[in-house]
C-alpha cells in the first residue's frame, strides 16, 4: 500500500519525519536518527508537540504511529551534552512538549524496539498503545549521571507498574526486557521482531473500526480517571456516555447491530 507524504513533511524538523497514509487515514511520526539510536534533542521535542498539534487538527488523520527508524532503537533518549546548555527553567517544563500523545484526542500507538531509554520510554509512556518487540529494553537510566526523569517518566512508570516496580526500575537504573515489562503492564503486547510492523497494522486496521467520536471520548474519560477521585471519575463517565446517546455513530452502531452488518461510522 503506497504512502503519502504530508505536507508536514515540507518543514525541516531536527530528525524527525511525518508520512500519511491518506488511505488508512494514518500518520506515521519517526523519530529519523538510526546512526545515533533516534536519540531526541531539545529542539525535536518541542517540534515533536507542533507536529502533534497539526495532526490533531486533520480530519484526514484518525490513527498516528510513532516509530524509530531501524531496528536497534525506538530512542535512546535525549542529548545528553545539551542538559548543561539548559537553563534549569527551561529544563522544568520538559514534560509538556513530552505529554503531546497524551492530549492527542486520537489513539496513538507507540512501536518499539530495541533500545527504548529516557525520554524515548517517557514519549512512549505518554501513548495509548505500546506494541513492542521482542528486542525490546526499557529503562530510565538518568540515575546513573546524578539526575532523574524529568519528562513524566517517574509518574507514569508508578501509575501503570505500581510504586515498588518503579522504584526497583528507576531508583537502580535497571534495564527491563519486553517479557517482564509486559507482565508489568507497560507493554499493550509484545510480538517477535519481524512481525512487529504487521502486528502495529492490525491494531491500526481494529481502531479504524470503532467511531473516532467515541474513542475521543473515551480516551478523554479514561485519562481523567488519572487525575481525581472515583466520584468524579464516574460524574465525567456519566456525562460523556449520555452526550454520546446523541450521535450520529452511537445510532449508527445500533442500526447496523441489528441489521447484522458493519457499521460505517462518520464521527459524528
Amino acid at each position: 500500500m503506497e504512502k503519502q507524504t504530508s505536507s508536514l513533511a515540507a518543514t525541516q524538523w531536527d530528525h524527525i519525519r511525518v508520512e500519511k497514509n491518506a488511505e488508512k487515514k494514518t500518520a506515521t511520526i519517526i523519530l529519523d536518527r538510526p546512526e545515533k539510536m533516534n536519540t531526541l534533542s531539545f529542539i525535536g521535542r518541542s517540534q515533536l508537540n507542533q507536529i502533534f498539534q497539526e495532526l490533531n487538527e486533520d480530519d484526514d488523520v484518525r490513527v498516528i504511529v510513532l516509530k524509530g527508524e531501524g531496528t536497534q532503537a525506538f530512542s535512546s533518549g535525549g542529548t545528553i551534552a545539551q542538559f548543561m546548555e539548559r537553563h534549569p527553567e527551561e529544563l522544568s517544563v520538559l514534560h509538556k512538549n513530552v505529554a503531546a500523545p497524551e492530549r492527542s484526542p486520537k489513539p496513538v500507538i507507540a512501536q518499539l524496539q530495541g533500545y527504548t531509554f529516557g525520554v524515548g520510554l517517557e514519549i512512549a509512556m505518554a501513548c495509548d498503545f505500546r506494541v513492542a518487540s521482542d528486542t525490546t529494553l526499557l529503562a530510565l537510566p538518568e540515575i546513573k549521571l546524578g539526575m532523574i526523569p524529568g519528562s513524566g517518566g517517574t509518574q507514569r512508570i508508578a501509575r501503570l507498574a505500581g510504586l515498588g516496580r518503579a522504584k526497583d526500575m528507576i531508583m537502580r537504573g535497571r534495564r527491563i526486557p519486553a517479557a517482564e515489562a509486559y507482565q508489568w503492564g507497560l507493554l499493550t503486547t509484545v510480538v517477535p521482531q519481524e512481525k512487529l510492523e504487521q502486528a502495529v497494522a492490525d491494531l491500526v486496521d481494529e481502531l479504524l473500526e470503532y467511531s473516532p467520536l467515541a474513542l475521543r471520548v473515551l480516551k478523554q474519560v479514561l485519562n481523567a480517571s488519572q487525575e481525581g477521585s472515583l466520584s468524579a471519575g464516574l460524574e465525567i463517565e456519566g456525562y460523556a456516555y449520555g452526550m454520546l446517546r446523541s450521535t450520529d455513530d452511537f445510532r449508527e452502531g445500533v442500526e447496523a447491530f441489528n441489521e447484522k452488518r458493519k457499521p460505517n461510522f462518520t464521527g459524528k
